[in-house]
Parts: C-alpha cells; sequence; structure tokens
C-alpha cells in the first residue's frame, strides 16, 4: 500500500514537471527611468520654437519593459494632456519637441515615460503674451 502511494505521487511529480518545461522562459525584464538632463532649472523657452529634450541612456538596463517613449509637460503639480513627444525609442536619450502655446510661467518640466516617469528640474516657458 505503501508503495502504491508513493509511486503514484512520484508519477504526479513527474507528469508535472514535465508540463512546467512546455511553458515558455520570459525573460526578466527591468523598469528603465532615465534622468532627464534638459531642460535644467535655468532654461527659458519660447513658445512656438523648436526645442531638444534630453536623458541619460548610460546606465539603461539590458531588458527594459517598455522602450517605447512619450513626453509630457507639466506645469506645477500636475501633468498636462500636452504630449510633446510620442512613439520614440526610449535609449534615442534625445528628441525635438515645439514649444506649445501655454500661459507664461517658471513652474514647467517635461516627463518622460518609458517605463516610469522621469521629471525634468522646473524650467520656464515664455511668449505666450497671455498672464493669466
Amino acid at each position: 500500500m505503501k508503495f502504491t502511494i508513493f509511486t503514484t505521487f512520484i508519477n504526479f511529480l513527474a507528469v508535472s514537471l514535465n508540463s512546467v518545461s512546455c511553458f515558455p522562459v520570459l525573460e526578466q525584464r527591468d523598469v528603465f527611468v532615465p534622468p532627464v538632463t534638459f531642460p535644467k532649472k535655468s532654461t527659458i523657452w519660447h513658445v512656438g520654437e523648436r526645442q531638444h529634450v534630453l536623458w541619460d541612456t548610460t546606465r539603461h538596463p539590458i531588458n527594459i519593459t517598455n522602450k517605447v517613449g512619450r513626453i509630457f509637460l507639466r506645469k506645477g503639480e500636475f501633468t498636462t494632456p500636452l504630449i510633446l513627444a510620442n512613439d520614440f525609442d526610449i535609449l534615442l536619450g534625445r528628441i525635438g519637441v515645439t514649444v506649445p502655446w501655454v500661459e507664461d510661467g517658471q513652474d514647467y518640466q517635461v516627463v518622460v515615460f518609458g517605463d516610469s516617469g522621469n521629471f525634468s528640474p522646473y524650467f520656464t516657458i515664455t511668449g505666450s503674451g497671455v498672464d493669466w
């Protein structure tokens, strides 16, 4: 009786281990949060001009969860729905954007999203001609 229960358990274990090997092995992926290097705190952008957003890609992990980038504009404590750039390779480290028409202010940031969002320092946008 003990031999039968033991044999059944061993057979069950062997079948279980065999079936596990038929599932694909997924690579472990890492979240990449590249530090934004431009714009800086002292930067002034003017509405309508072409600027570049820069971020550091030198320490990126080998397997990044999401390599597709998107850049939003943030004002104060709120990320706006303004997408400055979309659908680019996060490992580029640089993308050109057009400064949108927004109210003048010193409390803007860009947010670089791939896996996660990383904010630039606060900087200034001016030239809309509107002082709310």
